[in-house]
């Protein structure tokens, strides 16, 4: 057992009979009264981000996870495929445990967060950063650099992005895959 001292970001705890780790945490001392921790937990099933607070001292159960970089292979009826990079072990997941499936693409590498003891999936971490070739847009006019106006465009997972107006197709861009705002087109 630990207590609110242990408290980090990125800690995986058991609460309310739930998986959550650490997003955000503050610990507070009060002039009047005890001190207490302030914490954002997320849930780590549902992806739902709450509130909390712990009084100081308070026991907590920290959970064992292990983060294991995997490759992604494909996905088919069963769920998505992917391959453990050390030891070509080959597990499956479904869509709703991985943040941004639609920003998947065939050779990817992600990170996996693993339950230690139950050796379960929790969730699929894409990268901070992705990059992706622009399937279709429409044609970017040259001297379009000024304004941050923005047009639709496809990229190759065939998930649609607002890009800038002088990105035209065959372009690859970077994109941030928690928010699918563009970030940067990619020099070749």
């Amino acid at each position: 057992m630990a207590t609110t001292a242990d408290i980090k970001n990125g800690l995986c705890i058991k609460f309310n009979d739930a998986l959550y780790t650490v997003v955000e945490f503050q610990h507070v001392k009060p002039g009047k009264g005890p001190a207490f921790v302030r914490t954002k937990l997320k849930n780590l099933t549902t992806g739902k981000v709450i509130d909390n607070t712990f009084s100081a001292g308070h026991k907590i159960e920290p959970v064992r996870v292990e983060r294991r970089k995997y490759q992604y292979l494909y996905n088919d009826e069963m769920g998505y495929h992917f391959m453990n990079q050390e030891n070509y072990e080959q597990i499956s997941i479904m869509e709703d445990l991985i943040d941004a499936p639609k920003f998947l693409k065939e050779g990817e590498i992600v990170e996996i967060v693993v339950h230690a003891e139950e050796e379960s999936p929790l969730l699929c971490e894409l990268p901070a950063y992705v990059e992706m070739e622009i399937t279709y847009t429409e044609p970017g006019l040259k001297g379009d650099t000024a304004t941050n106006a923005m047009k639709p465009a496809t990229i190759e997972t065939g998930a649609e992005v607002r890009v800038p107006l002088f990105i035209n197709e065959g372009d690859r861009i970077k994109l941030d895959p928690r928010t699918g705002a563009y970030s940067e087109r990619v020099k070749a």
